[in-house]
């Protein structure tokens, strides 16, 4: 075991840039975690609800003390050596993707992802639903369980929304780690990204005030002798301009020469923006190149343009770090990504900047998935956070891929889906698994009274920030009837893609036991495999167990392999077709109109192989199953607008608007921020004030 521990920790030198030392005593290590498998496994957390339940960020802290350090919690439960966990910290770390590599043969295990309703600007507890499941299958079932979530934005967490590591007695802990830098990955998006967006705004400048001949010498200057060479960084562009592979610069013809020290960027398709990871309305929209350094020289034009921020987790990077397979797969879909195009209309890429092993190296090692744990110590990957609105809304296919080969073909594996069924899991289904190869045995939908009592369109609305109407908080079984019909949707979109569905009745406090059982039977009566109510926040993983053993039967009779579908074939339908097959299918709307800017790029990209066999990926309001969010329960008879379609191609879908969406939210009269602080009253300095 010594020896093999030294071999793998030189793969892991080789592949990450990990020093040896760090990685040389994996074998005395390997031991201790025989050693330490039985104790964790008889000193598995233990939770004592207190009612009214805490503030989170407490039962966070008070939870701290009895957790196992991260090493060795995945070192007990699974077969993972020393050198495969990385660690930030007593209580997380990094997963290497070494692991998976090793454990390729392994079994799978089941597969669940876990999704919603169209929410209240409230939302519906998910993540909360889906952390209590692992408590419930992991901690009370006995089961091998992994859950694998999206790593939450600290821009909601100072603005108004908060985190998102659960909440009350289901949480990933320590949380304070969890919503605010945890092991650095959205600093590292943010640099990739910035570094790209200075490198377009650099060779702008330069295009703009050099002559080929000093571009052309700086590019590639002379060495001794007279002898030039490319950069490793070059060979994408190289490539593009038709240059053959090992080509020195003296073979160039003119005419290559030319189009390698020139870009010819149209300044005005310019698509790529600065990223920061805080609620900032005043980024929306900004100029830059304003200082007199930025002017040329030859004309007096002040090289300025105007562009605008957006937060860090709407960055194509982020997309492509949730889809990325593995190294070599993240550095060529970082290559494909499309900044802009120059002035014949060719699109230019991070390859044709020559920037795509820079933004590689920035993020290899956020290409590892974050090692944390719940409440009662059942493991947790946490990866990635594209929104679900503006992206596909899901955590990365790495950490789903390795958790299914932690748990084994006996365990399970949850996965979370931002937003409902017509949102994060529609492109759970056509997005992600469609790269991922994965096939769920299982889908969770979480639902609520409130949300349901909101899509009977009887109810007042329901406003974050104000107080919640009487109508949510009374018994009220006329408005469930009403709003049944959008869960009923959602069961029906889980179905069509061949998923046995579960309904997750999140009960607060002020719901009946009549109104409960009304949603129950009504779930059932629309098609659901089960319908069972849980109360994890106020109970942990034990008032989640009757929700786990419906979970735990629904994947003993499912078939993936044979069942799984996805609702268009994204090779061979046309765009507009694909588009067609969301409406009509999942939103239950009868299809498309289009403006004349989305038909003339449709047109365009349907000429382009490799543009229109890629997924579709709608952006839109997830407050509706049309493109209105005022549209609640289950519109039909409507047609969504589709005004702007825009290509990712390095997270290899394209985008289409449906809306107004913004890219960068702003801060509330009354932030999270003024609650939040440190309490150094104490030995030792305690977060106060963090919410979910």
């Amino acid at each position: 075991e010594r020896r093999e521990g030294k071999r793998e920790g030189s793969e892991m030198a080789s592949r990450w840039g990990v020093g040896l030392p760090l990685l040389a005593a994996g074998g005395v290590l390997a031991a201790a975690a025989l050693r330490l498998a039985s104790r964790y496994r008889r000193h598995r957390p233990r939770l004592s609800p207190r009612s009214p339940v805490p503030a989170d960020v407490v039962i966070s802290q008070e939870a701290t003390a009895g957790l196992t350090p991260i090493s060795e919690l995945f070192l007990s439960e699974f077969d993972v050596r020393p050198s495969e966990i990385l660690a930030y910290g007593p209580y997380k770390g990094k997963l290497s993707l070494a692991y998976y590599e090793r454990a390729r043969h392994k079994p799978d295990g089941r597969y669940v992802v876990v999704v919603g309703i169209n929410p209240t600007p409230l939302g519906e507890g998910k993540s909360t639903t889906t952390i209590g499941l692992s408590q419930a299958i992991g901690a009370h079932l006995g089961k091998k369980v992994v859950t694998c979530i999206r790593q939450p934005s600290m821009g909601p967490t100072f603005g108004v929304k908060g985190g998102a590591a659960g909440g009350g007695y289901a949480q990933v802990v320590p949380m304070e780690e969890f919503n605010l830098h945890m092991t650095g990955d959205i600093h590292a998006i943010t640099a990739a990204n910035n570094l790209f967006a200075a490198a377009i705004d650099a060779r702008l400048f330069h295009e703009s005030t050099a002559s080929d001949a000093v571009l052309w010498n700086k590019l590639c200057p002379a060495g001794e002798g007279g002898h030039r060479t490319f950069s490793r960084g070059m060979e994408g562009r190289l490539t593009r301009i038709g240059v053959p592979k090992g080509a020195a610069p003296e073979d160039l013809t003119d005419e290559q020469k030319k189009a390698f020290i020139r870009l010819d960027i149209d300044p005005s398709t310019i698509s790529w923006k600065r990223v920061t990871d805080t609620n900032d309305r005043h980024l929306r929209a900004v100029d830059i190149g304003l200082s007199p350094t930025e002017v040329n020289k030859k004309t007096g034009e002040q090289l300025s343009r105007s562009t605008g921020f957006q937060i860090t987790v709407a960055s194509e990077i982020m997309a492509v770090l949730a889809l990325a397979t593995d190294l070599v797969d993240l550095r060529m879909r970082l290559g494909r990504m499309i900044a802009c195009f120059d002035k014949r209309g060719n699109p230019l890429t991070a390859d044709d900047f020559g920037i795509t092993g820079a933004l590689t190296v920035l993020l290899m090692d956020a290409l590892m998935p974050t090692t944390m744990q719940t409440l009662e110590g059942t493991p947790a990957l946490v990866h990635c956070g594209p929104f679900a609105n503006i992206a596909h809304g899901n955590s990365s296919v790495v950490a789903d891929r390795l958790a299914l080969k932690l748990v084994g073909e006996d365990g399970y594996v949850l996965t979370e889906a931002g937003f409902g069924s017509d949102m994060g899991g529609e492109k759970f289904f056509n997005i992600k698994s469609f790269y991922s190869g994965l096939r769920p045995s299982c889908a969770v939908i979480v639902c609520t009274v409130r949300a349901l009592k909101l899509h009977s369109c009887k109810a007042p609305k329901v406003e974050a920030g104000s107080p919640l109407p009487v109508e949510y908080k009374t018994e009220n079984l006329e408005l469930i009837r009403a709003g049944i019909a959008n869960l009923a949707a959602h069961i029906r979109n889980v179905r069509t893609h061949g998923v046995q569905p579960v309904v997750a009745i999140n009960r607060f406090a002020t719901d009946t036991d009549a109104e409960i059982e009304l949603v129950a039977k009504l779930a059932l009566d629309a098609g659901a495999f089960a319908a069972v109510p849980a109360t994890h926040f106020a109970h942990g993983g034990a008032g989640a167990v009757e929700l786990a053993k419906a979970v735990t039967a629904a994947c003993d009779i499912a078939s993936p392999a044979r069942d799984f579908r996805h609702v268009y074939d994204a090779k061979t339908d046309s765009i507009k077709s694909k588009i067609n097959a969301i409406v009509t299918k999942v939103y239950g709307g009868d299809g498309a109109t289009y403006t004349d800017v989305a038909e003339e790029k449709i047109a365009r990209y349907e000429r382009d192989p490799a543009i229109s066999q890629l997924p579709i990926c709608m952006s839109k309001t997830q407050y509706s199953l049309s493109d209105d969010a005022t549209k609640l329960g289950a519109p039909s008879g409507f047609k969504v607008t589709v005004k702007d379609i825009t290509v990712s191609a390095g997270a290899g879908f394209l985008v289409v608007s449906l809306g107004a969406i913004t890219f960068i939210p702003g801060l509330p009269i009354c932030p999270a921020y003024y609650q939040i602080d440190l309490d150094m009253d104490g030995a030792t300095p305690k977060v106060v004030g963090l919410s979910q």
